[in-house]
């Protein structure tokens, strides 16, 4: 098997209007490898979330070959996406975009819960705790997510996006809304985890 887990071919994105054509996206080849960091950075409205929304299958290519792990993933349904976002990707944006209803557990359970392959009961309570541990936040399971603090969150958010060991992991501006310190424990959490 190869060691390439993102290949982008001749990707364009444009958005059309009855007015305007805005192309976001021209032409760009992007070959990522197992274990690869990749930082994207640029100017604001250069293409950067609209890439990312296209790596996560949030949104699809007008143009061009996008292959994850070796599938061609170009042109899929909308539940094809989604069944592959939820066993290949893992998300962590700058909104922790938990789910305040629920608890730390169940929040991080939820991708599980969600897949075409459902685990057992037991399989998701170790999942979730090995999550929780790797992110330090063991202690807070039975809490709401508006009972943490934004780094505590962020954590969460962090323990989320791994409980379903993806493939790739895409993280948007993981830091933005948290203070220096908080900014660095998430980073360090980041680092240890990959």
């Amino acid at each position: 098997m190869s060691d390439i887990k993102i290949q982008m071919k001749g990707i364009s994105k444009v958005f059309e209007t009855d007015e305007l054509e805005t192309h976001a996206l021209k032409n760009v080849d992007i070959t990522i490898k197992s274990g690869d960091y990749v930082s994207i950075s640029g100017p604001s409205g250069c293409g950067k979330s609209t890439l990312l929304s296209l790596l996560g299958l949030l949104d699809m290519p007008t143009t061009g070959e996008y292959e994850i792990e070796g599938l061609d993933v170009s042109a899929l349904s909308l539940d094809q996406a989604a069944e592959i976002r939820n066993s290949k990707i893992g998300f962590i944006f700058q909104s922790f975009n938990l789910i305040d209803e629920l608890s730390v557990f169940d929040n991080v359970a939820l991708p599980l819960r969600y897949n075409t392959k459902v685990p057992s009961d037991q399989e998701i309570r170790d999942r979730v705790s090995h999550c929780l541990e790797l992110v330090g936040m063991s202690h807070r399971t039975s809490h709401k997510p508006n009972q943490l603090s934004g780094g505590q969150q962020q954590r969460i958010a962090i323990a989320r996006a791994l409980v379903g060991n993806p493939a790739i992991l895409l993280v948007d501006e993981p830091t933005g809304n948290l203070d220096s310190k908080s900014g660095d424990q998430v980073m360090d959490v980041l680092q240890n985890s990959m």
